[in-house]
């Protein structure tokens, strides 16, 4: 462990993410490196490089990673894919080339999922290294039909997406993100209320004085789904005054008339909408000391971010690598985006067919000889709730990222168990690099949940869990560790 004024006076401190991300990419490649982790008065400074005598670096924790990972949309991680030499399986199968090893392809599944491959020396029915995380997070979605009036005030129907508590949701400053399809093909992106000029937009609650009765309900129906609506407007559309009839929706019209002035959209265009209500604002350092993050949609952007940031970074391998962020998680991972469809095994198939290799029983082969880490996040220990959680199986902050040998709850429900002999394989691995881990579950035995780490084991793949531990975990903001970050 080095101290931070040691790295001041003879590194070149780094505190940019892209700069970082330049530095990082040249350690992967340089044979003597040196490598330490900075400590301060017991807390994480950040990480030191050496690249032998040519050039030193101290990546400082402060500012490092700060929403980066939590600002990506489906275009800017193709735009990332493609800039790191990756092209698109689709239009590549129009072409007559075969995929050869170093060749690395990636597969949208519109616009909403992504797999990642490098064709590896091996052939592919031996099969992959996968790294797989999901994309979605608990939201709350506006309806189809969603726009009225209430008392001179203009909301949007709501309906609430994966698993959240209601009344963590009340009160906060709300942004409105997604896509209008219109009728003629036209695809409008929707972003209000991330950047300092925009409006944000609200759902109210009642003010603690009226709230005697509110305040004797059970946690999970003092803010019910039905009372989620969005407020978005309240001044009314100025009238002309030669008309002989007076608007009755007033304010309603005139919500309709700025998104028709903004948007071009027409009241109509909400059946064929997909808007999305999330907190405003950007993930931010958490801290007085800056070594956490605290931002929207950490479960399970974090792992993905980390999972993208390690396929991006890997170069020829004898095993094809593979990575897939996907949607639909918090819902079951259901629908053609989700890790229930067939979208992955048929990038897989597509591959195979690419490389000269394709069969019904090379395509089960390939993925049964496969091994994946499903990147998702643990429940990180919170001393304010100690009574929940289990000390000795609990991961902690600052102590390196989380493997999950089950999920699930009551009995292991509805969860994937790794198998001892990969949990060996993977400490041998980590052991070997240095790596921080932590063996975990996620709170008392009763406790648990899912993710997408069942569904490729149906493949007969190895697969566990592993990712970051997170505090607050669905709820609007959630808080990372950075240390556990740079592990991950």
């Amino acid at each position: 462990h080095m101290a931070a004024p040691d790295v001041a006076s003879n590194f070149q401190v780094i505190r940019d993410f892209g700069q970082a991300e330049e530095i990082f990419v040249k350690a992967e490649k340089e044979k003597n490196l040196g490598m330490q982790l900075v400590v301060e008065q017991g807390q994480i400074y950040g990480l030191a490089l050496c690249f032998g005598e040519e050039a030193v670096y101290g990546i400082a924790a402060e500012g490092f990673l700060t929403g980066q990972y939590l600002a990506d949309t489906m275009s800017r991680l193709v735009k990332k894919a493609e800039a790191a030499g990756y092209k698109n399986l689709k239009e590549l199968q129009k072409e007559h080339v075969k995929l050869k090893a170093g060749d690395k392809v990636y597969a949208v599944c519109m616009d909403k999922s992504i797999a990642l491959f490098i064709i590896g020396q091996e052939p592919l029915e031996n099969g992959m290294n996968i790294l797989g995380a999901h994309i979605d997070s608990p939201r709350i979605d506006v309806k189809q039909n969603p726009l009225y009036e209430n008392e001179e005030l203009a909301y949007l129907d709501t309906h609430y997406y994966g698993g959240i508590k209601k009344y963590q949701w009340v009160t906060l400053p709300l942004a409105i993100h997604g896509v209008i399809a219109k009728k003629d093909g036209t695809i409008v992106p929707v972003s209000i209320g991330d950047e300092e000029e925009d409006p944000v937009f609200v759902i109210t609650d009642l003010l603690v004085h009226l709230a005697s009765k509110q305040l004797e309900k059970k946690g999970s129906v003092v803010v019910e789904g039905e009372k989620l609506d969005l407020l978005i407007g309240s001044r009314p559309l100025e009238q002309d005054p030669s008309l002989d009839q007076e608007e009755k929706e007033a304010v309603k019209a005139n919500v309709m008339e700025l998104l028709k002035k903004y948007y071009d959209m027409e009241e109509e265009d909400f059946l064929s909408a997909e808007l999305e209500i999330v907190p405003a604002g950007k993930a931010r350092d958490c801290g007085l000391d800056k070594s956490m993050v605290i931002g929207y949609g950490q479960d399970d952007r974090v792992c993905a971010f980390t999972s993208l940031m390690a396929m991006l970074h890997t170069e020829n391998k004898k095993r094809t690598s593979c990575c897939i962020l996907v949607d639909k998680e918090e819902i079951g991972s259901v629908g053609a985006t989700g890790m229930q469809s067939r979208f992955f095994e048929n990038a897989v198939a597509e591959i195979l067919d690419k490389c000269g290799e394709f069969s019904e029983l090379k395509l089960r082969r390939a993925m049964a000889n496969s091994t994946m880490i499903s990147s998702d996040v643990g429940a990180a220990f919170d001393p304010m709730h100690a009574d929940v959680y289990d000390k000795r199986s609990n991961p902690f902050f600052g102590k390196g990222m989380v493997l999950n040998k089950h999920t699930g709850a009551r009995g292991k429900g509805g969860s994937n168990d790794a198998n001892a002999e990969y949990i060996a394989k993977l400490r041998h691995v980590f052991d070997e690099n240095k790596v921080a881990f932590q063996l975990t579950e996620m709170g008392k035995i009763d406790a648990g949940g899912g993710t997408i780490a069942y569904i490729l084991a149906n493949y007969d793949m190895e697969v566990i869990d592993c990712g970051v531990p997170v505090q607050n975990m669905h709820a609007p903001w959630e808080v990372v560790s950075k240390a556990d970050v740079f592990e991950t």
